[in-house]
């Protein structure tokens, strides 16, 4: 059973862009990645959220992953935001409920970017960069890293964005049955 969640999925979209043809540097980053067997470097304590997303360059992907051992895209995001006392639901679909919609000519740098990869709906999550880059965790075949949203893969599958802020989460309503009031933990 084919499920719109990446964490869940276990498939592969095609063609799913390759490392080496559609990443995007960013300026000052070195190009070697960090070893996948090593936590993140650590970030000084007034690392922002991107510092911290930016830092897990080169992790390789593992479905269900959400540890610098390896990530898929809903545990990729919702580590990131835990490293900043956000939490997320892990359910790629999930975090597609929380926050404010919005449009792609408003995203701004921390939004969640939404795609449809493997399934019709909301299959693939990210982190806006600015207005065109995003990074993100992105197949079986890659590692955490920067692309395009006006790329050709990308643009023509993008859905919407969500801006998740502690003041949104907690008007959010809960997204299922059972769910659980997301916070912003105490430091």
């Amino acid at each position: 059973m084919l499920t719109a969640a990446c964490a869940s999925s276990g498939a592969t979209p095609r063609p799913f862009p390759t490392p080496g043809v559609s990443t995007a540097p960013v300026p000052g980053s070195s190009a070697a990645a960090p070893s996948t067997d090593e936590a993140p470097p650590a970030q000084p304590a007034e690392a922002t959220l991107i510092d911290t997303a930016l830092g897990l360059r080169g992790a390789a992907y593992r479905n269900g992953g959400s540890d610098p051992n390896g990530f898929d895209c809903s545990g990729f995001t919702q580590y990131v935001f835990a490293q900043h006392g956000i939490t997320l639901p892990r359910d790629t679909r999930e975090q597609f409920q929380v926050g404010e919609k919005v449009k792609l000519k408003d995203v701004k740098t921390g939004d969640l970017v939404f795609f449809h990869t493997v399934a019709t709906g909301v299959s693939h999550v990210g982190i806006a960069l600015n207005d065109d880059e995003f990074v993100h965790a992105p197949s079986t075949a890659g590692v955490v890293r920067v692309e395009h949203l006006s790329s050709a893969y990308w643009s023509k599958r993008f859905i919407a964005a969500r801006r998740v802020t502690p003041a949104e989460l907690a008007a959010t309503p809960l997204p299922f049955p059972g769910a659980t009031r997301l916070s912003r933990s105490a430091d």
